[in-house]
């Protein structure tokens, strides 16, 4: 699929790709601790969620990921939220990311990601991190393309189909992007060489391969030691641009709704990143703008 941004894939430098859009919530004092979790802030404080992206805008990334990966119809209605307004903040979501973008000290380009969590997102209870969620990839197609349509309408630059934990819901989102017009990434969440599920890479990566609308994959929330052999098995199933953005390399405990460990992530490792094929680098959840810095600086200097 031919667009502006997947033209700025073609050439030019890697495009960096925002940081984690919690924590940097939770820097400025806000408790995501619900689940709705930052999607939240679309309707309670949008300000605030158009200053993170600004922040992170303002540390060198080139594109910004909306705070939509956990708002769907359905998590906003057991807020009491209905379909109409629901709708409304999905949209808001991408024009909030959008104002930043105007708002931003850059004089180079700057892009939109419409994210779409997967199902698990929306059940709030860690199992984007397992997947395998007993429902049918119809249904699960039916879930997503409504979320998908209002995104697409928004105008984002590209669909972000992020944190996907196995190829039955793959399948399904390949389904839903469908006739859209808005390109997209498509990113797994994985350990090792396998997806979050247990399914190889190289099958996950391959049902992306004669997608029109992808033009991009690769893998993100996801150990950094996780990325380079991702991104040979990106390339070498699909041959399309790979898109990179993993965790610091915490953990998630869903119980606690608390990250655990250490973090992994340093910024010199996107140089073997960029070698082996990464065209889109930035980082996921506990990544902030002060890395996402470090990797402009790394990519620029390369």
């Amino acid at each position: 699929m031919t667009s502006d941004f997947a033209d700025a894939l073609a050439s030019g430098r890697p495009l960096v790709l925002d940081g984690g859009m919690s924590n940097q919530l939770e820097s400025a004092g806000h408790d995501l601790s619900d689940e709705l979790w930052s999607a939240r802030l679309l309707a309670e404080d949008p300000g605030a969620i158009a200053e993170a992206h600004l922040a992170y805008f303002d540390a060198g990334a080139d594109v910004a990921i909306t705070s939509s990966y956990q708002a769907t119809f359905e998590g906003f209605a057991r807020r009491g939220i209905g379909r109409e307004r629901a709708a409304e903040l999905l949209t808001r979501s991408v024009e909030l990311a959008r104002d930043a973008a105007r708002r931003a000290r850059a004089v180079r380009p700057l892009w939109v990601a419409a994210s779409a969590g997967p199902y698990g997102a929306m059940l709030a209870d860690g199992s984007e991190y397992r997947g395998r969620y007993g429902l049918g990839a119809g249904e699960l197609e039916r879930f997503h393309r409504p979320r998908l349509e209002v995104l697409a309408a928004a105008g984002p630059d590209v669909l972000a189909l992020e944190t996907v934990p196995d190829t039955e819901e793959a399948a399904a989102l390949l389904r839903a992007v469908r006739g859209l017009g808005v390109p997209a990434w498509l990113s797994y969440t994985v350990t090792g060489d396998r997806t979050r599920a247990g399914q190889p890479l190289e099958e996950a990566f391959a049902l992306a391969a004669d997608a029109e609308e992808v033009i991009a994959v690769g893998v993100n929330c996801c150990a950094p030691e996780d990325v380079a052999g991702a991104v040979e098995t990106a390339r070498r199933a699909t041959g399309k641009p790979v898109v990179v953005y993993p965790n610091s390399g915490e953990l998630w405990d869903a119980q606690d709704r608390a990250w655990r460990g250490r973090s992994s992530f340093a910024a010199d490792q996107v140089l073997g990143w960029r070698a082996a094929g990464a065209r889109l680098v930035g980082g996921c959840c506990r990544v902030g703008p002060g890395a996402i810095t470090s990797i402009a600086s790394v990519l620029s200097s390369t």
